[in-house]
């Protein structure tokens, strides 16, 4: 299954399921099959992302990353920042705007 989040504000964003979910549910929202964020409900998802954004940097920092043989940071893995950075553009851009954010599955 696919996320498709839409605003009137910015391209389309489309995230793999376990993500789209994941950011849903940071934002305070009900995973689902569609749903909406209202412009006045942006600040405060953008607020929620942000917060989870920086408390996963934390544990990153405090924890062991996974790394290759030559100790260096595997390139592969994708952090919450990663996958949150289009997701806050699109809020940013709507927020902008005042146009609201929708997501259908």
């Amino acid at each position: 299954m696919l996320y498709k989040f839409k605003s009137r504000a910015a391209p389309d964003l489309i995230m793999l399921e376990p993500h789209g979910r994941q950011i849903l549910q940071i934002i305070g929202k009900t995973p689902g099959t569609s749903g909406i964020i209202t412009a006045a409900q942006i600040p405060g998802a953008m607020a929620a992302l942000e917060a989870a954004v920086a408390d996963d940097d934390a544990l990153v920092a405090d924890a062991q990353v996974p790394e290759d043989d030559d100790g260096a940071e595997r390139p592969d893995t994708v952090r919450l920042r990663q996958r949150a950075a289009p997701f806050l553009e699109l809020l940013r851009r709507s927020l902008a705007e005042s146009h609201d954010v929708v997501w259908g599955a």
